[in-house]
């Protein structure tokens, strides 16, 4: 922290260069006080929130709003705005306040007073979707800045495809000390820097301050150096002069490199009392202490009111890019038509839905024509050989498994510092940092992301899974090695719990095919839904193709259906997922020997079957005497199709290194077990 800076400097006037390029010359000062004392003022009147950040931050996020920033209030979804994240979400009144005070229609004073009620626009921490303007969910720390990360790479490689005279914007950051304490902050910034990621922007709020008291209670790394020696550009600066913002901000325009800006500021600035203290992290500042924060920074003005002059200033600099904007439009015009209605397209995340449909359709008579008895994760290789060519939208990776995951095709050309132009990323051991920056693809727009990892690896994946999910975005997990079936690697590397923890997930589909058809019908069902992510668990191990005939509709979108089965009622239904509806399928020929009639219904997708008619899910259950749910993962979710009083044949413990026959022996997962449990049950044995 500056131990030269002082409630008092705030209101001294800045420099010229410093003002916005139009409107009312007004002191940085007072622009910048503008932001403290709504965040002040709507923390207080919410009695929760976090006035520090706000307050500390406020003139960095003036001089970048007002003389760096591109983007237009009047068209927040402008394609070619640059990207202002703010990963310390917990600080979210001052992007409600920039959004105010710039001029975006949404964020209206009346929302900026129902800070953090139920309803309002101004959620506790930015919600992608709830306010035009907030970029991406901010809050779990770490996760913006890897947000920001994928969005830097998909600016990179749009504009490779498309030129940059209609892509060309930079990305920037605000990020806390916990960000870049959060172990996902290494893998973004690692990943960030081997890709030179040049048009990324970290703003650092370096004010040596944590929930718990001064940072130095936990943490002594040096930022700069780290940052260094992932190969960025790394500086530091007095955050509360604005010509050092400036000038730091000027630099970093054309750096070779993605860029750092340590900046020293102090958490509640203007605050007597509460300055450069933890207690103003999280907790309203209190009568007593507004009233003498007001005082400091010379703000006369009553709870939730600007001066005229004050939100002219602030409104002229949302105005600020609209002859860039205008010159953009024209740029766009000037592509031939062809490519114009591509790149719009592609903004837009509109599928090609016949050129879509078309792949899958090729897929599937190949498979009907010459069935393949093949691991669900080749079969996930087979079907993106035509999905690939057809989507070009379509960025893939994986986690250092490129092998194992059979997510890049032959020909599939990488992402490199040196071209842009791939379609595939080799993220390296980073499942978390590569999740994130997933998203921030998806964010951008543009690019419908997908990579790979084992399954066991989903927890390192997880809370960015959750965020896609809950922000409703299209990002596609080819997660493989599903089940104990990965044989030998051993219990450290066979999920177990994964499937019904991803299940627990809302707003997440969780396919798991049973054959390659399967696994084709869920690339399609993934794709074409744009508002969720998905999940594909793919099996290591060869299982027979099941599904021999040629189906023009996608059976996989019912969630459940019938598999195989004889004509008329039945004795018993046996439910499964994946590998083990071969399984099933084998226990049903064994019933039937005993003249047991079963049914084998397979179950690709949980969510889907559950979103169907009350009417189609009665009839799938259907009313057998016996009901059998058959998964290589623990029991929790199925009793949703099977009851609680169904048998569930799959674990109750953790694996063993094996190969993976002995192992569906040794756990009681056979065809076997399963006519044994219905005979047992129907007192037949």
């Amino acid at each position: 922290m500056s131990a030269k800076a002082s409630p008092t400097a705030a209101a001294a006037p800045a420099e010229r260069r410093e003002q916005p390029a139009v409107g009312p010359v007004i002191a940085h000062a007072s622009m910048a006080n503008a932001i403290r004392a709504l965040a002040m003022d709507a923390v207080e009147q919410a009695k929760s929130g976090h006035p520090g950040m706000p307050m500390g931050m406020a003139d960095v996020a003036t001089v970048l709003f007002s003389r760096f920033l591109k983007f237009d209030p009047a068209d927040p979804a402008w394609a070619d705005r640059d990207r202002f994240v703010l990963s310390a979400g917990h600080g979210s009144m001052l992007l409600y306040a920039l959004l105010y005070l710039t001029g975006f229609e949404a964020m209206t004073l009346d929302e900026i007073k129902r800070f953090r009620q139920l309803g309002s626009k101004t959620a506790g921490h930015p919600e992608f979707g709830h306010v035009p303007g907030v970029e991406t969910t901010t809050g779990p720390l770490g996760q913006g800045l890897a947000n920001a990360v994928g969005m830097a790479i998909a600016e990179k490689h749009l504009a490779t495809v498309f030129g940059d005279a209609v892509v060309n914007h930079k990305t920037y950051v605000i990020a806390s000390d916990g960000d870049l304490m959060e172990g996902i902050s290494q893998e973004a910034i690692a990943l960030a820097g081997h890709l030179k990621l040049n048009k990324l922007i970290v703003l650092f709020d370096d004010n040596g301050i944590s929930i718990d008291g001064a940072l130095s209670l936990a943490d002594s790394v040096d930022q700069l150096k780290r940052f260094e020696a992932a190969g960025w550009t790394a500086s530091r600066i007095d955050g509360h002069d604005p010509a050092a913002i400036s000038t730091a901000l000027e630099k970093a325009q054309t750096s070779d490199k993605p860029v750092l800006i340590a900046c020293r500021t102090k958490i509640a600035f203007g605050a007597p009392t509460k300055q450069g203290s933890e207690k103003s992290h999280g907790s309203p500042l209190g009568a007593d202490e507004i009233a003498g924060a007001r005082k400091a920074l010379g703000w006369t003005s009553a709870p939730f009111e600007v001066p005229a002059d004050i939100l002219k200033a602030w409104r002229a600099v949302g105005t600020r890019s609209k002859s860039a904007h205008a010159d953009w439009k024209k740029q766009l015009a000037a592509l031939d038509s062809s490519n114009r209605a591509e790149f719009e397209r592609r903004m837009k995340g509109d599928l090609p839905k016949q050129a879509l449909k078309d792949a899958v359709r090729a897929v599937k008579e190949k498979l009907a024509a010459q069935p393949k008895d093949i691991a669900t994760r080749t079969a996930c290789e087979f079907a993106l050989e035509s999905l690939i060519p057809a989507l070009p939208e379509m960025i893939g990776g994986s986690a250092d498994l490129t092998g194992s995951n059979n997510t890049r095709i032959k020909g599939m050309k990488t992402i490199s510092p040196a071209d842009f132009s791939g379609r595939f990323i080799h993220y390296g051991v980073r499942e978390h940092g590569m999740a994130a920056a997933m998203n921030g693809m998806a964010l951008h727009g543009g690019i419908v992301p997908y990579s790979g990892t084992f399954l066991v690896f989903s927890d390192y994946c997880r809370p960015a899974i959750r965020l896609a999910a809950l922000m409703g975005k299209r990002v596609v997990h080819v997660m493989t090695h599903d089940s104990i079936g990965l044989g030998e690697d051993g219990p450290t590397h066979q999920p177990i719990e994964h499937l019904a923890a991803l299940r627990a997930i809302p707003n997440l589909l969780v396919f798991r095919p049973c054959d390659a058809v399967e696994t084709t019908e869920c690339w399609q069902l993934a794709l074409e839904n744009s508002d969720r992510p998905s999940i594909l668990a793919l099996t290591r191990q060869n299982l027979p193709q099941l599904r021999n005939r040629l189906d023009s509709d996608n059976i996989c979108a019912r969630g459940a259906y019938e598999i195989a089965g004889p004509d008329g009622r039945s004795d018993v239904s046996i439910f499964a997922t994946g590998s083990e509806v071969a399984i099933a399928v084998e226990g049903a020929k064994l019933l039937a020997a005993r003249g047991v009639a079963a049914r084998v219904i397979s179950v690709p997708c949980f969510e889907l079957f559950l979103e169907q008619k009350e009417e189609y899910r009665r009839a799938i259950i259907g009313d057998a005497r016996v009901k059998i749910g058959v998964e290589a993962a623990v029991r929790q979710g199925w009793d949703a199709i099977i009851g609680s009083d169904g048998i569930f044949i799959g674990m109750t413990s953790f694996g063993a290194s094996a190969p993976y026959k002995e192992l569906y022996r040794k756990f009681g997962i056979t065809a076997d077990a399963v006519a044994h449990a219905a005979l047992t049950k129907l007192g037949k044995m």
